[in-house]
């Protein structure tokens, strides 16, 4: 008779957690048993076997959505595939690397060669480094201005990827803006909002709102409201419907375009290969616009001044909207 572990032994055992256990179950990777007298789930050997496989896979940095394809093939092709991509990642960052050390050390030599004259000055240094930026900017770099682009690309693809964490945000009722532009949103539809800030109800992080944008890159600014107000109270603006759901977010950099596209394209390389799916769309209440609908959205983190000013910048929260795959179902 196979050996059953309980799921806390199992996750202390290898240093996972329960939710992750249960995950992993969920979208069919292992499988638990139950038993009659014990209420909580237990694993037989060829669960606990399962579960390292997919502990080593993880180690290597494969994402879930490989490691199903390698649970539900019949042969070992797809696993060479899989194993084989990766060395390729690997490949490529090595070069990389190798590619961004001799750049520097490039950069290295050039500042060797220019004329500091032995000042210690910490200030001197600065301002003859902001000289040898200078010339870096206007491709001054021994006539070869693609060494410094290739180094800026060398960097980007280099950078780190933020976490990624996956957020349920309830129903909500909100006075909206509408589709506008940048200017509307942020002249009279900001000054009335400052105006009536009694109407509004913090949600995530003590934020009340959510600004999205559509196609043609107008915005809708969203401000949740409290259980009794009325379209009387938010008039000229309607009140809409925020369906919620789930959104997977991190955090970039408020006024940095740079920043909330190397976020927004994070994000959507983890859905890809992460078990949930993109779940962009129109509302789901109804004909019309009932609210912004399943669309990316963001809002600023920490209204406290304080916060920002220690910080030196305001964070600004990605949300795009995901969903279980095959389901269909949103977590409401």
């Amino acid at each position: 008779m196979s050996v059953l572990i309980k799921i806390r032994d199992l996750s202390s055992k290898y240093d996972i957690s329960a939710r992750t256990l249960r995950y992993y179950e969920d979208i069919g990777l292992i499988s638990s048993t139950r038993s009659d007298d014990y209420a909580y789930r237990l694993y037989d050997e060829d669960a606990v076997k399962r579960l390292e496989q997919i502990l080593i896979l993880r180690k290597l940095n494969i994402s879930i959505k490989d490691i199903k394809l390698v649970f539900s093939a019949s042969s070992s092709d797809v696993v060479l595939d899989v194993l084989g991509k990766k060395v390729t990642d690997i490949d490529n960052e090595l070069a990389l690397l190798h590619e961004l050390k001799e750049i520097v050390l490039d950069f290295i030599h050039q500042i060797r060669n220019a004329d500091f004259q032995k000042d210690s000055d910490v200030r001197l240094l600065y301002d003859k480094a902001k000289v040898i930026e200078t010339q870096l900017e206007n491709a001054d770099y021994r006539g070869n201005p693609s060494s410094v682009k290739r180094f800026l690309d060398v960097t980007e693809q280099l950078k780190k990827d933020p976490e990624v964490r996956i957020v349920k945000i309830n129903p909500f009722r909100a006075f909206s803006s509408g589709l506008a532009t940048t200017d509307v949103l942020m002249g009279a539809f900001n000054a009335w909002q400052q105006a009536h800030n009694h109407l509004v109800k913090r949600l995530i992080y003590g934020a009340p709102d959510f600004l999205g944008y559509d196609d043609d890159a107008r915005g809708e600014w969203i401000w949740a409201i409290e259980d009794w107000v009325t379209e009387q109270d938010t008039a000229p603006y309607q009140i809409v419907n925020f369906e919620g759901g789930l959104y997977a977010a991190a955090i970039s950099m408020d006024n940095d375009n740079e920043s909330g596209e190397r976020v927004y394209n994070s994000i959507r390389r983890w859905i890809d290969s992460s078990g949930f799916e993109l779940d962009e769309g129109p509302g789901r209440e109804g004909p019309g616009r009932e609210g912004p609908g399943r669309r990316t959205v963001f809002h600023m983190l920490n209204p406290i001044e304080e916060i920002n000013q220690a910080l030196g910048y305001q964070q600004l929260d990605i949300y795009v909207p995901i969903r279980i795959p095959d389901t269909g179902e949103l977590l409401l």
